[in-house]
């Protein structure tokens, strides 16, 4: 594994790039991120805090026993300023859904279709809608913040190959807070009115290097240690990750800005997301909250998803052939329910229609790889398998979500370690958990302490006498 002189090669890449140097300051602070969050920020939390006086006390919902016991489905007890999820659109940035997104974020000038990730992120932080310019500024930002500390790489090289991606990631991730700028200003007594800025900056340098932490990983386990090579400040976030995985196929670079802006942000809930937020709430700095996000995401329930779909599929194929007729997936779907599994792909805690995020990876496959047998596998799919989930009578969504197509988006372009796809997702995640968790700092919300009961305290509760 040779990444000796990474270091190196990575900080002259930067100050070397081209005839150009770039700053972390933009010359137009309407062009800086930062600039633009501290004229949003005093506004957002005049609004909260005017609502809370006026509203605290006004009752939103209420609370069964089968809630508590049910994962707290349905509970209203979280507020995620970035993201909601409607049961019929799907999931809405800031008030948008993904097709809007898909058509009004910037693009790669002159001939990228795919929306940039960059500007979903400035969208998430500020509830605009970014310039090109604004876009670019965060690009530049993010290549000149991407170097990776040599003692991170060191634990890097050192992990055996046989650890599974996730592991290695989140322990990355836990490694980096050494660079915490929330822990150095907490330490010295920084105001709380500050400590958004410090959140940010840590999410800021984070987000920025987690392509690069990501592609080390993937070289080592799957590329015999190779470098990953350096950042270049002229590439968007994703052309610089797809390049440092190896893959430099322009349509596998607009596939990826797609898959990372798509899985971005899923409301405050979910696991990974709530994780940030729990953790991020005992004041613990964005790199340990976002390990802990990884963590969870790791889940089979959660983001191991994609992967658990893609094996599902593969064993479809390989049982009952590429040519497969109608009879033949309707038998498989129904041995596979039958011995008590679900279908992979299929069903969603809070969807109640196809999820928007599946159709855009459909558009995408149909334009750009329209016969591969086993995206044709997932279009016979999802004809056939939500009527035979309605029949069977179990579950409450029968239609695909976002799991059931970006494995085989993924596998179709060569990337086929179905053990490295969570932490993709990962990577994305990072725009949505760590916009969030900025927007907590910022809104100084207190640690997360809900109560909880026993099983007998909520028999008496309910007034129940043995």
């Amino acid at each position: 594994m040779n990444f000796k002189g990474f270091r190196y090669v990575f900080v002259k890449k930067i100050i070397l790039t081209g005839n150009r140097t770039y700053s972390q300051s933009s010359p137009n602070k309407y062009e800086n991120l930062k600039d633009v969050l501290s004229q949003k920020i005093p506004q957002h939390l005049k609004l909260v805090n005017d609502f809370k006086k006026q509203h605290g006390q006004k009752k939103i919902g209420d609370i069964t026993i089968d809630m508590i016991y049910g994962g707290m489905r349905g509970i209203k007890g979280l507020v995620t300023e970035t993201s909601e999820l409607d049961p019929d659109s799907g999931i809405k940035f800031r008030g948008y859904t993904i097709p809007e997104l898909r058509t009004k974020l910037p693009k790669v000038k002159p001939n990228g279709h795919e929306p940039l990730p960059e500007g979903l992120f400035w969208l998430l932080m500020t509830g605009e809608i970014p310039t090109q310019n604004q876009v670019k500024s965060v690009s530049r930002e993010w290549a000149l913040r991407a170097e990776i500390p040599s003692h991170v790489v060191t634990m890097l090289n050192n992990f055996p190959a046989k650890m599974h991606p996730m592991s290695q990631f989140s322990a990355a991730i836990t490694a980096l807070n050494t660079e915490s700028k929330f822990v150095e200003a907490y330490q010295t007594g920084v105001s709380k009115s500050k400590y958004w800025e410090y959140a940010y900056e840590d999410s800021m340098n984070l987000i920025a290097k987690l392509p690069t932490l990501a592609s080390i990983i993937y070289r080592n386990i799957y590329r015999e240690g190779t470098s990953p090579g350096a950042i270049d400040l002229e590439k968007d976030w994703s052309h610089n990750f797809t390049s440092m995985l190896g893959y430099e196929d322009i349509s596998f670079t607009e596939l990826m800005r797609l898959y990372l802006c798509i899985h971005a942000d899923h409301e405050g809930g979910n696991v990974s997301a709530h994780a940030c937020h729990l953790v991020g709430s005992a004041l613990s700095d964005p790199y340990l909250s976002f390990a802990a996000a990884m963590n969870g995401l790791a889940g089979p329930l959660h983001g191991l998803a994609n992967q658990e779909v893609l094996i599902w599929i593969t064993k479809l194929q390989k049982e009952i052939g590429a040519k497969s007729t109608k009879d033949d997936l309707e038998k498989f779907i129904w041995k596979t329910l039958e011995m008590g599994q679900v279908i992979p792909g299929y069903g969603h805690a809070v969807l109640r229609a196809t999820d928007p995020r599946y159709l855009c990876q459909r558009e995408f496959a149909m334009k750009h790889l329209p016969d591969d047998p086993l995206f044709k596998l997932v279009s016979q799919l999802y004809e056939i398998a939500p009527n035979i989930l309605l029949k069977h009578g179990k579950a409450k969504n029968p239609w695909p979500n976002v799991d059931a197509h970006s494995g085989v988006l993924l596998y179709h372009y060569g990337l086929k370690e179905m053990n490295f796809y969570t932490v993709l997702f990962g990577v994305s995640r990072a725009l949505g958990v760590l916009a969030s968790l900025t927007w907590d700092r910022a809104l100084g919300f207190p640690l997360e302490r809900p109560k909880s009961l026993t099983t007998e305290g909520l028999i008496k509760l309910v007034g129940i006498k043995k």
